[in-house]
């Protein structure tokens, strides 16, 4: 008598067990992917070709394949948890050898890698080169001010200031003013005062409308200096409709003797220095707009991660700095690759070849959340039906065995 099917049969349904609690041990793993049992019969070759009377030796696991569908994403508060939506691998780093991975689960080692649980580091892009993403930008150097634009509303109804205007012993003869914060080249912060002094019509002329400007410096030690040798920077003319028609604002520098901290001098050109948009209507005076675009050194105080791929880090002076570009890969045949654990596969030649890595959103690559991660794919009632239906084919091949145990022990007993 042949035990072969049902012992194939108990085997299979044993193979089966495996990944199935395989499946269901990993329910929690981020970034894992189910597998599936997939069988084969089998059946003795005929000398002479015909299939006629040919029951059968039994099964066989023909493959044990995973099933790389989407998981879903859930939110984490780690930025570096990376969740990929969409098709696509995570390049890593292994000692030099690549490995691919759907697990984002990331954070920074102490030379600033971008690393996994296991210590393989995250491949991107830095500028123009591919490899491990390293986050060193950890300062941000200051920027001395060289662009500054004012927009303010002028007050019609204000007279010309009957006193000259002089910046000693303080200032007088103006009818407004405003201050804004500059910077040095060495990230300090100054206090750039505007003042406004009223020219024109007067009575009883209409027009034209102007506006003298004329600026100091208040350093950090607390000392203000009167800059254009105390003359005005230029003039504002506005129509009768309260309109800005002209400026003959000139450069405005700010000596480093001014500054007092052994900064360069603030150079801000004739063109960078703007009162666009400002206004002269019979309202108080008001300011629309304060710009200028310089500013203090500052610390890395987070990151940020785009959807493609883009690290940005933020600082505490409140600028951004791109840091690197997160890069993904796939493969002709993902089924074919080689699980190595640890949320990590390898590429293999029934893999085929990777795809050159390119930024997340790419054809064919998913894009990236940044703070959450893609949970396991593994549909738990799903599995648990399964596993009841293995156990029950596991106990029918069994009675096979015993069937056929029950026939051969009638043939041992025949007399």
């Amino acid at each position: 008598m042949s035990f072969q099917q049902g012992l194939s049969g108990l085997s299979g349904a044993s193979k089966n067990l495996d990944v199935i609690g395989n499946n269901i041990a990993n329910v929690s793993t981020v970034g894992f992917k189910s597998s599936r049992v997939e069988f084969a019969d089998v059946y003795a070759n005929s000398l002479f070709g015909t299939g006629a009377l040919q029951p059968g030796i039994g099964t066989q696991v023909a493959a044990i394949s995973q099933q790389f569908s989407q998981g879903n994403i859930s939110l984490t508060n780690n930025p570096l948890d990376i969740a990929i939506n969409g098709n696509g691998f995570f390049v890593l780093d292994d000692n030099g050898s690549p490995v691919y991975s759907r697990s984002g689960q990331f954070q920074l080692d102490r030379n600033g890698f971008i690393v996994n649980n296991t210590g393989q580091k995250l491949t991107g892009l830095t500028g123009s080169l591919l490899g491990p993403l390293q986050i060193t930008a950890v300062n941000n150097d200051p920027q001395a001010t060289t662009e500054v634009s004012l927009a303010v509303n002028l007050d019609s109804r204000e007279s010309i200031p009957t006193a000259a205007f002089a910046f000693t012993p303080s200032v007088t003869g103006f009818n407004h003013s405003t201050t804004m914060t500059v910077y040095d080249s060495l990230g300090n912060a100054h206090a750039l005062n505007f003042y406004f002094r009223k020219t024109a019509p007067v009575a009883p002329a209409i027009s034209p409308i102007t506006w003298d400007v004329y600026a100091s410096v208040t350093n950090s030690a607390g000392t203000t200096t009167a800059l254009n040798g105390a003359a005005a920077l230029g003039t504002l003319t506005f129509s009768p409709t309260g309109t800005l028609t002209g400026s003959t604002a000139t450069a405005l520098n700010v000596p480093a003797a001014a500054l007092g901290t052994g900064a360069n001098p603030i150079n801000i050109a004739a063109g960078s220095l703007g009162f666009g948009d400002s206004t002269q209507f019979g309202s108080s005076f008001g300011i629309y707009a304060v710009n200028q675009n310089g500013y203090t050194t500052g610390q890395l105080a987070g990151l940020a991660i785009d959807e493609d791929g883009a690290i940005n880090g933020r600082y505490t002076n409140g600028q951004t700095q791109s840091l690197g570009q997160i890069v993904l890969t796939n493969f002709p045949n993902p089924q074919g690759l080689l699980a190595l654990g640890n949320n990590l596969w390898a590429e293999t030649t029934a893999s085929g070849q990777r795809i050159n890595p390119q930024p997340p959103g790419s054809p064919n690559l998913g894009i990236l959340r940044s703070g959450a991660v893609e949970e396991s794919n593994v549909d738990l009632t799903q599995e648990l039906v399964n596993l009841i239906v293995a156990q029950r084919l596991y106990q029918a091949n069994a009675q096979t065995i015993r069937a056929q145990d029950q026939i051969l022990q009638t043939l041992v007993n025949l007399r």
